[in-house]
């Protein structure tokens, strides 16, 4: 016969099972008959269009998110404020080549570069220069030119099907524990290409140069428009462009064997100084244990905008929304609570979530003398960690930011001890494809720096359709690339995993803080290139 605090204990953890089923039952049930997933992402998308930080634009959606969160009822709704740098946007643009004949081109200004003020026309020069000691080679021959940048190259056709997504193949080849792997020189080689893009922009105005353009970096005329001098005081002198590839090979062409083509350039780019601060979007259902603590979830607001920011991110952020919408719809009442996010300026290097990882959880040291205006790119290198009051309070961060394919499981990013508790979230959603944990460690998104100080964020895996291959940062980006049954699904996943773990009893097990980091080869010589 069994003790009767032993049956008790039974009936407890059955009467707790069921509770968990309902409820991931229901949350299927509102998700799939009555979702507004794809609702919200064409009102972020069409509605709004690209969002870049601190743009009139990124400050409509923001706006945007915070009315949709009231609407459906959810707490605690603010904007979390960090100094960030200049707005910036811009509604017209063209390139025309008008010698030795008229062709008009498909261009974008880079971002944060200044409008022309009317139409700068002058002859082209190919004048690739990627490194300062190529400077000399064009001085005295750039004055009243246009400057081609880059090196045109000779075109590229696709070798693999631009959409597809994930076998168990695949998602199998993903098991396996990275080993981390430690390059010191290569903070520097990314602090130097930053600093480049200045360097360069002030030898072309010193130069005489009118207006400068590269070459996208994919085929089949798309174009992206990325750049990342958004600080005051940092701000390109010069009106900048991308031109797409097959455009930028014709003029480099017609240049070789001359004469050089004569184009037009314009841009009515400008700035926006009416608020330095970018702000993170935050929204919460209310845990019924105010000492439990929170689980948190969230995606990147901000985009691009070569296209509409739509499988980056407004796929991410509407299920995000939807998740939220879903459980508040259903009046769950967590024991923890339940955070929603929604990052600013992670297209610039994580600004948003970094800032929120700094004012909430930990502090690291400022950047030695002579690395001032570095601290992003040497954050995580910077010792030692100190936890704030709030380092504790996170259960977990779930991230989603790949686009709108189906959700599959969850990175465990090297997280060896939470990979059980991972699985067990994961399991009632084993029949929607999505029941698998892979050890592989991801970056370049929003729960990295939170990892970078021993938090337990994560990633979920998910099918990659063709966000890689011609979506992602580009002028395609819209509302037609987004699939609704997936994102219904990863909405319904995410929901499900949030509320789980929003009411789990079991400690989820974190990493270490880290204490320093030794190179991973001690023996490596810097290569004088990178000087």
């Amino acid at each position: 016969m069994r003790p009767r605090f032993a049956l008790l204990a039974l009936a407890l953890l059955s009467s707790s099972a069921l509770a968990q089923e309902a409820d991931v039952a229901r949350i299927a049930e509102e998700g799939f008959n009555r979702s507004q997933v794809m609702q919200t992402a064409q009102e972020l998308t069409d509605g709004i269009g690209g969002r870049l930080t601190n743009s009139p634009a990124m400050r409509k959606a923001e706006q945007w998110a915070m009315d949709k969160f009231a609407r459906w009822g959810l707490s605690n709704i603010r904007r979390d404020g960090y100094e960030f740098g200049r707005g910036w946007s811009f509604d017209n643009a063209s390139a025309v080549m008008i010698a030795p004949r008229r062709v008009v081109m498909r261009t974008i200004p880079v971002a944060w570069t200044p409008g022309t003020s009317g139409v700068v026309r002058g002859e082209i020069i190919v004048a690739p220069m990627p490194r300062e000691q190529d400077f000399d080679a064009w001085r005295g021959k750039l004055a009243g030119k246009i400057v081609l940048v880059s090196l045109p190259g000779t075109g590229s056709e696709p070798g693999a099907a631009p959409f597809r997504r994930l076998s168990k193949d695949d998602i199998a080849k993903l098991d396996k524990f990275d080993m981390p792997h430690v390059d010191p020189d290569a903070v520097d080689r990314a602090v130097k290409r930053r600093e480049f893009e200045g360097k360069l922009d002030a030898f072309l105005k010193a130069e005489g140069a009118l207006a400068w353009a590269r070459i996208s970096y994919r085929d089949a005329g798309l174009l992206h428009g990325e750049g990342y001098r958004y600080q005051r005081g940092k701000s390109p002198q010069l009106p900048g462009f991308e031109l797409a590839a097959e455009d930028y090979r014709r003029l480099a062409r017609i240049a070789k064997v001359g004469p050089a083509p004569t184009i037009e350039l314009s841009s009515d780019a400008r700035y926006d100084d009416s608020d330095v601060n970018a702000y993170n979007i935050l929204a919460e259902i209310p845990g019924s244990d105010p000492k439990a603590g929170y689980v948190m979830a969230g995606a990147h607001l901000d985009s691009w905008v070569a296209g509409d920011g739509a499988a980056d991110n407004a796929s991410g952020s509407a299920m995000i929304m939807e998740a939220a919408r879903i459980l508040k719809t259903l009046g769950v009442r967590p024991k923890r609570t339940i955070r929603f996010a929604l990052w600013a300026g992670e297209e610039q290097g994580l600004t948003g979530s970094l800032a929120y990882v700094q004012k909430y959880f930990a502090t690291r040291p400022a950047p030695p003398q002579g690395q001032e205006g570095q601290e992003r790119q040497r954050w995580p290198y910077l010792f030692p960690v100190t936890k704030k009051p709030g380092y504790d309070e996170l259960y977990a961060y779930f991230n989603i930011d790949n686009g709108s394919g189906r959700l599959r499981g969850l990175y465990a990013e090297n997280n060896i001890a939470a990979v059980p508790l991972l699985e067990e979230w994961l399991k009632p959603f084993r029949a929607m494809d999505a029941g698998t944990v892979v050890m592989t460690t991801t970056s370049g998104t929003d729960h990295v720096f939170m990892q970078s100080v021993g938090l337990p964020g994560f990633q979920f895996i998910q099918d990659p359709l063709d966000y890689g291959s011609r979506l992602h940062h580009t002028s395609i980006d819209t509302f037609d690339h987004l699939k609704a049954d997936d994102m219904k699904q990863g909405a319904v996943v995410l929901a499900g995993v949030l509320l789980q773990a929003a009411n789990s009893s079991k400690p989820l097990p974190r990493e270490p803080i880290p204490t320093g980091i030794s190179p991973s080869d001690p023996f490596k010589y810097k290569d004088p290139r990178d000087e």
